[in-house]
C-alpha cells in the first residue's frame, strides 16, 4: 500500500454530488478526494450507486447537484480537456468486433497526443498471446482486460476502472493487479469500483463504501477494519437443528450469524469461544477462524452482506441503461 501524505492538492475531488433518476436516489450526497500515487476503491454491492458515481467523475453522466473536479477541471464542461488527462474503463463498451486485439489498442492510441506504445499496454494485460484475435472472438475476461487496456494506452494521469477484474480467473486478477499498482506507483491516479472484499484490500490504499447511494465510510482498510470490526470471525458448519445463538451469552462474542451454509460468531477472542462451542452438547464442526475484514465491516455498518443488490444503480433501468 501507498504511504504518500497528501500535502498537494487532490488530483479528484466530489463534494455532495447527487444523482436522481425519476423517484430514486442513485448517489446521494457523496463527498471524497482522491491524490496522485494512490488507489481509491469504490466498495459496495450491485446497485449500491457506484457506476453512477464513476461516470459522473468522467462526465459521461449528469449530476443532479454538487460538484466534481478532476485535476481542477469540471468534467461535465470540459469534456476535451479532461480527455487528455483522465481516461475510463466502463463495465462494457462498444469495441470494434473485426478488429484485433493489437489494432484495437493502435486505434486508441491515435486519440492520445503520448501514448503508451500498444505492445506493452497489451503485455500490461495479458493479451500478447491474443495479439492477432478478432475482438467478436475474444472470452468475456480477455475482452474486459482489453477494456483496461483502452483505458491506459493514453497515459492518464487519473484514471477509473468500473469493476475492472469481473469476469477474470484468479491468475489473470493478480496480474492485473500489478499493473494496476505500478500505474499508481508511476504518480498517477487510479479510482476502482469493486464488490470483491479481496480485490479491495489486495489494491486499494483507501476504501470508499457505498450503500445505497450513500458513502457509508472512507479509510485505509486496515482502519476500517479496526475501528469497525477488531475482532475473529470462527465459521462452523451448519448442522441441521443446530443452534449456536447461545454463544452470544459468551464473554468476548460480539454476535452470532448464519451466512449459507455456515454459523459465523464474531468475538475478540477466539480461544475460549472455539473451545466452547467445540465441547458443546451438539459440538460445532469443521471450525475455521480467521481475522475479520472488509466484509466484516461493510455487514456491520450496512446489516447488508456485499453479495447482496441494492436499488441505487438499478434506477437506470427507468431511464433505458443497464443497471450495473
Amino acid at each position: 500500500m501507498n504511504d504518500q501524505n497528501h500535502e498537494e492538492p487532490p488530483a479528484l475531488s466530489v463534494a455532495s454530488l447527487v444523482k436522481r433518476y425519476g423517484d430514486l436516489t442513485a448517489v446521494d450526497g457523496v463527498s471524497l478526494t482522491a491524490h496522485s500515487h494512490e488507489i481509491l476503491g469504490v466498495l459496495g454491492p450491485n446497485g449500491a450507486g457506484k457506476t453512477s458515481l464513476l461516470e459522473m467523475l468522467m462526465g459521461l453522466r449528469g449530476l443532479t447537484s454538487g460538484s466534481v473536479r478532476v485535476l481542477d477541471i469540471d468534467p461535465a464542461t470540459s469534456e476535451r480537456e479532461l480527455r487528455k488527462v483522465a481516461s475510463i474503463q466502463p463495465q462494457q463498451a462498444e469495441l470494434f468486433p473485426t478488429l484485433t486485439t493489437i489494432e484495437t489498442l493502435e486505434l486508441w492510441a491515435t486519440f492520445y497526443d503520448q501514448p503508451r506504445a500498444p505492445s506493452t499496454v497489451l503485455e500490461d494485460v495479458g493479451l500478447t498471446g491474443s495479439r492477432d484475435v478478432r475482438v467478436r472472438n475474444l472470452s468475456g475476461g480477455q475482452e474486459r482486460r482489453l477494456l483496461v487496456g483502452t483505458a491506459l494506452i493514453g497515459n492518464p494521469r487519473v484514471t477509473v476502472l468500473d469493476e475492472p477484474s469481473s469476469g477474470l480467473d484468479p491468475n489473470a486478477r493478480a496480474d492485473l493487479w500489478e499493473v494496476i499498482t505500478a500505474f499508481r506507483d508511476e504518480g498517477r491516479t487510479v479510482v476502482l469500483s469493486t464488490h470483491s472484499m479481496e480485490e479491495a484490500e489486495a489494491v486499494c490504499d483507501r476504501v470508499a463504501i457505498m450503500h445505497r447511494g450513500r458513502l457509508v465510510a472512507l479509510g485505509r482498510p486496515s482502519e476500517l477494519i479496526a475501528e469497525h470490526a477488531p475482532h475473529h470471525v470462527i465459521s462452523c458448519a451448519r448442522e441441521p437443528g443446530q443452534d449456536l445463538s447461545w454463544a452470544e451469552e459468551l464473554d468476548d462474542v460480539v454476535r452470532v450469524e448464519t451466512v449459507g451454509n455456515r454459523t459465523n460468531i464474531h468475538a475478540r477472542r477466539y480461544e475460549d469461544v472455539m473451545e466452547a462451542v467445540s465441547k458443546a452438547e451438539r459440538p460445532a464442526r469443521d471450525l475455521r477462524v480467521r481475522n475479520a475484514g472488509l466484509d466484516e465491516v461493510f455487514r456491520g455498518l450496512t446489516g447488508a452482506d456485499l453479495g447482496d443488490e441494492t436499488a441505487s444503480d438499478a434506477g437506470r433501468r427507468g431511464e433505458g441503461v443497464e443497471a450495473r
